[in-house]
């Protein structure tokens, strides 16, 4: 599938359809505030938060004690004490209540500031500099009252994420459907949590230590043990992928070969603006190449596969 749109007026040249700024009403914001809110948080996530620096962010999971993630979130930090973190609306009030219970006596208060703060993407021709980071995955740099952080680019168009005050000018820029935002997303491969899928996953089954959503020398978290032993001890058996089918898909839909036990899960999926549906799912390593893969049944639509947009972390 070409992943890109022929322009009919000048009539063969590709513009992507990742163009412009979209309001990402999908996403809500926890602050954490406080003189222990990196610290307090660097001990619930798998990322390294006591050392997160005012121009980088964070990917990273939140995960039960068996190391299956109750959440994903991208984070950073507004000030020395107070840290924002980006996760699905859906999950956020059960996740906020969850986090606060082990707060006990950290100088550090969560609360829910969705309505506090307006949440765009960039894509393409919309994109602010982030002068000498403008190219680095999780550089962040506050741009007036907006703090803007870089992601993975999507089919090799640059998208940020901006966040600001409510009352902020919105960012300059063409609108782009918050659905063309969601395909472009899958298309980066980095998969964010919703509810249909909460406790899904190991953190690698979604490839999450290959984009910079775990460090494995950091201290301990909820689940740590689990997601070390994955990694290291050689126990994982499932990764994620991009694939494309002519069917609808939605997070939780499951995957199957030849017989009746799924191979896979949907983790995330969007309609493509050509056609049909692009998605990530979680497969099963032994069900790759073997057989041709469908989508609910096994007599289901055919799944696709396409080549991951980055290397995963064993093959580095």
């Amino acid at each position: 599938m070409n992943t890109v749109i022929t322009n009919t007026v000048t009539g063969d040249k590709p513009v992507s359809p990742l163009n412009g700024v979209a309001a990402l009403t999908h996403l809500g914001v926890i602050r954490v505030a406080g003189e222990d809110a990196a610290r307090f948080i660097h001990g619930q996530l798998t990322q390294d938060f006591s050392l997160l620096g005012l121009h980088e962010a964070r990917l990273a999971a939140f995960c039960s004690a068996k190391g299956r993630m109750l959440a994903s979130f991208i984070g950073f930090k507004r000030s020395a004490d107070e840290i924002l973190l980006l996760c699905s609306r859906d999950i956020l009030a059960t996740i906020l209540k969850r986090l606060t219970m082990f707060v006990m006596r950290a100088k550090a208060k969560l609360s829910d500031v969705s309505g506090e703060y307006l949440v765009y993407g960039l894509a393409g021709n919309a994109i602010q500099t982030i002068a000498a980071h403008a190219h680095s995955t999780w550089a962040k740099a506050d741009l007036g009252t907006a703090s803007v952080v870089n992601l993975y680019p999507a089919d090799g168009t640059s998208r940020q994420l901006w966040v600001a005050p409510k009352e902020s000018a919105p960012p300059p820029g063409q609108s782009l459907a918050l659905e063309v935002w969601l395909w472009g997303e899958v298309r980066s491969a980095v998969a964010t949590i919703t509810a249909p899928v909460v406790e899904a996953f190991v953190p690698q089954m979604i490839n999450y230590e290959s984009v910079g959503g775990v460090n494995f020398k950091k201290g301990c978290y909820p689940g740590q043990e689990v997601v070390a032993r994955s990694q290291f001890r050689g126990t994982l058996k499932r990764r994620a992928f991009v694939v494309h089918t002519d069917a609808p898909m939605a997070a939780g839909d499951e995957v199957f070969a030849s017989d009746d036990q799924p191979v896979g899960t949907v983790v995330q999926a969007a309609a493509a603006p050509l056609g049909g549906f692009d998605a990530i799912v979680s497969l099963q390593l032994s069900a790759i190449g073997a057989e041709p893969l469908h989508l609910l049944h096994t007599a289901g639509p055919v799944i696709n596969l396409f080549p991951l947009p980055y290397a995963l972390l064993a093959d580095v």
